[in-house]
């Protein structure tokens, strides 16, 4: 028999009325056969006298205060709160490539390391020990993707930690899980010196899809093991390209030479080289892999010599090393930092080292044979940053600033006294203007702080392919303020605060930017630019069909969902996610009236929605839909085909 250690006490709150009445738990010590344990007493208060409750026996609750009777006894007997039911969760991991049962992959619910379990030999699993309601499972295997179902090649690029919204009940039926074998790409490089090709750097370049359109974008970098060989492994399904950096014959190799002395500088080295043979990536074979798929693709390097290009950095007075109009003193000259990078004749940055000798005050590169652009850039070392042009290039921010560039051919022997004229940069004008609907919407951009502004991505690349940088900002109609951007070809991208405004057009010249990529010049010039905004912008309120709506257990049906316009437009596209848990709806502003078609898939997809054809080879055609200005539309969303 338990014995309370003090007696039990009424604990009366007379200032409390009867909305405040509760229940407390107090920890006491119980004293059963001399030994001293941890008990935990119920109290209840109230403004009315009040009773305590205490658990005296197995046999049931003893009442103290208001009267003592045994529990079996008394009708309105509290009864003790009953623990949530535990469920087992039980499944079946599948390959996705074969559909066969996975064994050894783990499923365990994110974040809890101690609640999870490995598939059997037939690729079952059963997690207990849960309880009901929402749950967020992940399944983990090496060599394994767990890509989301029905995403195909449009499978979002990273799905590291991609995750599956689970309701758990009890009797559910068995969960499926689906994993994605990764793929690899080894190969075998060889030296026409039959030497070990021990320590060649080799590039992977990767297609995706960035903002609607297709880039290609580095994913990853590897260096040869002493036979020769690389490997890239884990990657997803799609198309890859791989080269080789170039390489110098010995370790000991500099660039960087003796002014006068280039052309007695021998030096030989292996050409960049994309697989199987090409010194570009328009010539390079695209390397598509899938289902697990381990590609093959071996390079030949071949040794020849490497030929010293010397350039002077010149103002448009002539005289060497001189910033714009200043006497280009040594104090002068040692607040400048300079950069450079070797180019193709299109503009595209290529993977040749160029660097600055500050004491003989040249750039300096070893190049092959070949034609290239080198783009030199002058600026004070407290205004350097990494805007964009090409990757890596340091590019004006400020004045002060200078950048030149000059275009040569090395054919066989080195070249000297290449002189390269730095101008000042001048940046482009872009006007904001705004079609009132007399709603006073436009208003918006000021007064919330909302601003508009425009970036440009790299078209046509392989190093920085898509890399984006600000262009242009305002906070309401006239001159945008713009930033320098290097020569090149860019797509421009319209990124619009309010929601009361969208896009009416995005000019240069009179040419429509969202279908004509924007090229700039060296003096970043261009012609003049117009972003036009209107007020009178459409919402569409997409809704789940209502078979959806009906899901009670099991993983969570979703709903990835794009709007599309017929039109062309340089505002970049959100994905839109719809769940049942989450409600039936949701709606999209800031759209443009006219015409859409609206794109509904089971996954996380990375949709290349600027491209035409691209849409039209999807199973699906999509939802059309017609917006009018200021008002809002509806649509049920069609369920997609299941994969």
């Amino acid at each position: 028999m338990l014995e309370p250690v003090f007696p039990l006490e009424l604990i009366p709150f007379r200032r409390c009325d009867p909305s405040q009445w509760g229940v407390g738990l107090r920890t006491i010590h119980m004293v059963a056969n001399g030994q001293r344990e941890r008990r935990t007493r119920l109290r209840l208060w109230a403004a009315l006298p009040v009773a305590v409750l205490l658990y005296a026996a197995p046999g049931g609750w003893a009442q103290i205060g208001g009267g003592i009777s045994n529990s079996s006894q008394q009708q309105d007997q509290p009864v003790p709160l009953k623990p949530a039911p535990l469920i087992a969760v039980h499944g079946v991991v599948r390959n996705g490539a074969t559909g066969e049962p996975l064994p050894r992959a783990l499923v365990r619910l994110e974040g809890d390391a101690a609640t999870g379990a490995l598939t059997d030999g037939d690729g079952r699993f059963e997690i207990d020990g849960l309880t009901a309601g929402p749950q967020i499972f992940e399944v983990v295997k090496p060599g394994f993707d767990d890509r989301p179902n029905g995403a195909g090649s449009m499978a979002l690029d990273d799905t590291a930690g991609f995750t599956h919204n689970v309701m758990v009940a009890a009797e559910m039926p068995d969960l499926v899980f689906t994993m994605a074998p990764t793929n690899a790409i080894r190969g075998q490089i060889e030296l026409s010196t039959g030497d070990p090709a021990q320590g060649i750097e080799v590039q992977l370049l990767k297609r995706a899809v960035q903002d609607g359109r297709a880039v290609w974008q580095a994913a990853g970098a590897v260096k040869t093991t002493s036979d020769g060989t690389y490997r890239f492994a884990g990657l997803g399904d799609g198309s890859y390209a791989v080269y080789t950096n170039p390489a110098m014959d010995s370790d000991t190799a500099t660039m960087m030479v003796a002014a006068g002395s280039g052309a007695k500088v021998a030096r030989d080295g292996y050409a960049s080289v994309f697989y199987p043979d090409a010194r570009d990536l328009a010539g390079a074979a695209k390397i598509h892999v899938a289902n697990g798929e381990q590609a093959q693709a071996n390079l030949q390097l071949a040794l020849e010599p490497f030929h010293s290009v010397t350039a002077t950095a010149t103002t448009s007075e002539g005289r060497a090393g001189q910033t714009a109009g200043g006497p280009g003193s040594p104090a002068e000259r040692a607040l400048l930092s300079y950069s450079a990078v070797v180019e193709d004749m299109q503009g595209h940055q290529l993977a040749y080292v160029a660097m600055y000798d500050q004491t003989a005050r040249t750039i300096q590169t070893l190049l092959p044979d070949g034609a290239y652009s080198l783009l030199l850039t002058a600026a004070p070392r407290f205004t350097i940053n990494l805007s964009a042009g090409s990757m890596g290039a340091n590019f004006p921010s400020s004045s002060g600033s200078l950048v030149g560039s000059v275009e040569f051919t090395v054919t066989g022997h080195a070249i000297a006294n290449l002189r390269v004229p730095l101008a000042a940069p001048r940046t482009s004008p872009v006007q904001l203007n705004i079609v009132h609907s007399g709603s006073g919407a436009a208003a918006a951009v000021n007064s919330n702080g909302e601003g508009v502004t425009a970036t440009l991505s790299q078209a046509g690349g392989w190093i920085g392919d898509g890399l984006s940088s600000m262009f242009a900002q305002a906070n309401g109609p006239g001159a945008m303020e713009t930033t320098y951007n290097g020569p090149g070809t860019y797509w421009a991208h319209a990124h619009i605060g309010p929601k009361a405004l969208c896009e009416a057009s995005f000019t240069a010249g009179g040419a429509s930017l969202a279908r004509e990529p924007l090229v700039l010049s060296l003096s970043g010039a261009s012609a003049p630019m117009e972003l036009t905004l209107r007020d009178d912008c459409a919402k569409l309120t997409l809704t789940l069909p209502p078979a959806m709506l009906a899901f009670a257990a099991g993983e969570e049906p979703y709903y990835t969902v794009y709007v599309v316009p017929d039109f062309d437009s340089t505002v970049d596209l959100e994905p839109v996610t719809l769940r049942p848990t989450s409600g039936a709806s949701v709606t999209v502003e800031g759209l443009t009236p006219g015409s859409y078609h609206v794109y509904t898939f089971l996954s996380p997809v990375a949709l290349e929605y600027r491209n035409r054809a691209a849409l039209s080879a999807l199973p699906e055609p999509g939802q059309a839909v017609t917006l009018t200005a200021g008002a809002t539309g509806t649509l049920t969303l069609e369920a997609p085909p299941q994969p």
